[in-house]
């Protein structure tokens, strides 16, 4: 792998690592979704992004969020698996038989386990499910929704909003693909005990059995979560994981225009993203990875290293469209200490932002003579103007 020095530009500086430097170029993979997101759930390096933060109502995928903070009580131990709730007749009305949505059909006044509403919602997307939980856990649906609200900014969700613990219709309800998968990735990482009821096919209660709403399930692919949903806005839109040959890649869809259509391009998505990329370690732990231009300093430039190895997603079939970079805001000013921020290096697949990795001062540099500094200063004057 070849590597050259990039000049300043634009108010900072690019140097180091470029593997092939062009215009922003096409995606690798062509999806019928309107708004696509894919992820690699060990690095949480981006794979794929198709107008990925376009705001959008997240229909029954709200339902990560409603499990999200159920998962979180009971890893605190807030609540337990085997705590009760009973059903109101809001609750039943709403989301229940008479409600004509996705229910596990719950008998209004039943107390049901924590365990058996999670596998209502995470198997058959059950409003009633849904709304009983956050009766029980806040209240009213209301002040859950809130807390949906609350912990999306906790768990780093900028925009995610929650109006509702079911996701049905509104107003001021959204989410985006970047951040359904985002939040997926949270489920997988942070809750393995209970992550594991996405994965799950069928579950009956009230004596009616009903399979898992996630298409993905039955193609013996690796899927193993998580939600589907739709609007008459938004279309069409799934959140799935497939685990594949080591491989474990989490996927955000919407816009699309049927079931069946969304089944069919989350599998070419996702069975494209465990298949064609090869992870490959480009600078080791230690190893200088470039230089940063330095200001009054006793030397002109430091170098710069990464906490630990670097790894990134080469596409297979596709190295061409790979560029990497590093980017600063700089000069940096005299003095640098060792360990200080500096800058990151990012790596771009065709025109998509696919990692970023922080980089400090493998050095420390002192202040400089005072000829040092008055020549930075003549060369700041002269070309500082261009950023």
């Amino acid at each position: 792998m070849q590597f050259r020095l990039l000049q300043p530009f634009a108010g900072f500086f690019l140097l180091g690592l470029l593997l092939t430097l062009s215009p922003a170029q096409a995606q690798l993979f062509e999806t019928k979704a309107a708004q696509a997101f894919m992820i690699d759930a060990d690095t949480g390096t981006v794979l794929f992004s198709k107008d990925a933060d376009k705001p959008i109502p997240p229909a029954s995928m709200a339902k990560l969020m409603t499990m999200e903070v159920v998962f979180n009580a009971l890893k605190s131990g807030r609540l337990k698996l085997d705590d009760t709730f009973v059903v109101s007749e809001n609750a039943w009305r709403k989301g229940g038989a008479p409600s004509g949505t996705s229910t596990m059909f719950a008998k209004l006044k039943s107390a049901i386990r924590i365990e058996d509403l999670i596998q209502g919602v995470t198997v058959q997307a059950a409003n009633d499910g849904c709304i009983v939980i956050a009766e029980g856990m806040a209240g009213s649906e209301d002040n859950f929704a809130a807390e949906m609200t609350e912990r999306a900014r906790q768990i780093g969700l900028k925009t995610s909003t929650f109006v509702n613990s079911t996701g049905l219709p509104a107003d001021g309800q959204q989410t985006s693909v970047r951040e359904l998968a985002q939040l997926a990735l949270h489920l997988w990482r942070e809750y393995p005990d209970f992550y594991r009821y996405y994965g799950l096919k069928d579950f009956t209660w009230n004596k009616i059995s009903q399979r898992n709403r996630n298409p993905l399930l039955a193609m013996d692919m690796g899927a193993d979560g998580l939600a589907v949903g739709a609007s008459e806005t938004s279309g069409f839109g799934i959140v799935a994981s497939v685990s594949h040959g080591g491989t474990r890649v989490i996927a955000a869809m919407s816009g699309l225009a049927n079931d069946k259509e969304r089944a069919e391009e989350a599998r070419k998505l996702l069975d494209w993203g465990v298949r064609s990329f090869a992870k490959t370690e480009i600078f080791a732990k230690d190893e200088v990875v470039g230089e940063a231009q330095v200001f009054g300093g006793a030397k002109s430039g430091v170098t710069l290293k990464a906490k630990g190895p670097i790894d990134i997603f080469l596409p297979i079939t596709n190295r061409d469209k790979l560029t990497a970079r590093i980017i600063y805001f700089g000069p940096v000013a005299a003095p640098v200490e060792e360990g200080q921020p500096v800058g990151a290096l990012r790596v771009w697949i065709g025109d998509t932002l696919s990692q970023e990795t922080p980089l400090f001062a493998a050095e420390s540099i002192g202040v400089g003579t005072l000829p040092q500094r008055a020549l930075d200063a003549v060369k700041e004057l002269a070309v500082g103007w261009l950023r």
